[in-house]
């Protein structure tokens, strides 16, 4: 796959998937290369590694930086049509990312470039988070906070009382649309607290953890909690509406660390004024950053706001690294690339 058997990688970072990430991570690919074959590689086959940081906003300095090389990596970078016009020997571009939103894939296939991107990457943190979004509303543990440590006020005492107390998940049903990699792990996280995990997937076979409910309604009916694990297609967008939030019992709790589309905020504004929703908690939003006229911030406390965070952990940035390093060395390898959209 490689040009004589040098290779000239650059690694286009940020302040999350940082450049030296990715350098380290194709150091680490290069040198079980190195130990495994004998393809005659000289000591540095890869080349030199360029970086380019703050590539998201940096089209000139990525041409720049991708002058005679074959191999970009990189988690934001702007892989417009102009960059892959401007550089003749890109042959691989890996995005570490679920997906590769930041390529324009019809000008990559017409410049007989390889697009691959590293799915399931932020998986376990993003389910995490899910749960400690779920916890945070369910026990008000934010606005607690809040009342304490930023007022310096007791009031908070009142959240023991009955009538303010929160939810705890044993015994609570919980039904969660969608079980990919993301639901599925919140799922088994559900079921250790005891709670009655209900799971709502139409194109997922084979056993799940918890009860399989063959309808959205009925899910909806019998959630006291609902969690949005759905990919944000065309059928998913506004899947969360005036009438799904309608179906939910009185006083329910919603949660999204999924996509912010895949729930309609007006109608679950709607819903926490009149009470039908008592609560939600939010890591993403139909626009982002999220308006300041956004009527969310009037429902301060009622809902849990994160700036989507619930991909953002250091073993996140690792684990894009070396998913991206890895088909690299596929690639170099003349191997089937893992992760491969062109």
């Amino acid at each position: 796959m490689t040009n004589g058997n040098r290779v000239r990688v650059v690694a286009a970072g940020d302040h999350f998937v940082l450049p030296s990430l990715i350098r380290e991570a194709l150091d680490h690919e290069l040198a079980c290369d190195i130990g495994e074959l004998t393809l005659g590689w000289p000591l540095e086959p890869f080349g030199p590694v360029a970086e380019v940081t703050e590539a998201s906003d940096a089209e000139d300095e990525l041409i720049e930086a991708l002058a005679g090389a074959q191999v970009l990596v990189t988690q934001m970078g702007p892989v417009t049509e102009r960059v892959l016009d401007a550089c003749p020997d890109l042959r691989l571009v890996v995005v570490c990312r679920g997906g590769p939103v930041n390529v324009n894939l019809d000008a990559a296939k017409r410049n007989d470039v390889r697009v691959c991107f590293a799915p399931g990457r932020n998986a376990a943190a993003t389910a995490e988070f899910t749960l400690g979004l779920m916890l945070a509303a369910l026990r008000r543990i934010p606005h607690a906070h809040d009342l304490l440590a930023r007022q310096g006020s007791w009031e908070g005492a009142a959240y023991y009382t009955y009538e303010h107390s929160g939810l705890e998940l044993e015994d609570l049903p919980v039904g969660l649309i969608g079980y990919g990699a993301v639901g599925s792990r919140v799922a088994r996280v559900l079921c250790a607290f005891g709670a009655r995990v209900m799971v709502h997937d139409p194109y997922v076979q084979g056993e799940i953890h918890g009860l399989r409910v063959a309808s959205l309604a009925e899910l909806l009916r019998t959630s006291q909690v609902i969690t949005l694990h759905a990919r944000l297609t065309a059928e998913t967008r506004g899947l969360i509406g005036a009438r799904e939030l309608a179906l939910l019992p009185e006083g329910a709790v919603v949660v999204n660390a999924a996509r912010g589309p895949l729930l309609d905020e007006d109608a679950l504004c709607d819903a926490l004024e009149s009470g039908r929703v008592s609560a939600a908690a939010l890591d993403t939003y139909v626009r982002e950053p999220l308006p300041a006229d956004s009527r969310l911030h009037a429902l301060a406390d009622r809902v849990v706001l994160t700036p989507h965070l619930g991909g953002a952990s250091r073993a996140v940035a690792e684990k894009a690294a070396r998913i991206a390093a890895g088909e690299v060395g596929r690639w170099v390898r003349g191997e089937q690339l893992a992760h491969c959209l062109t």
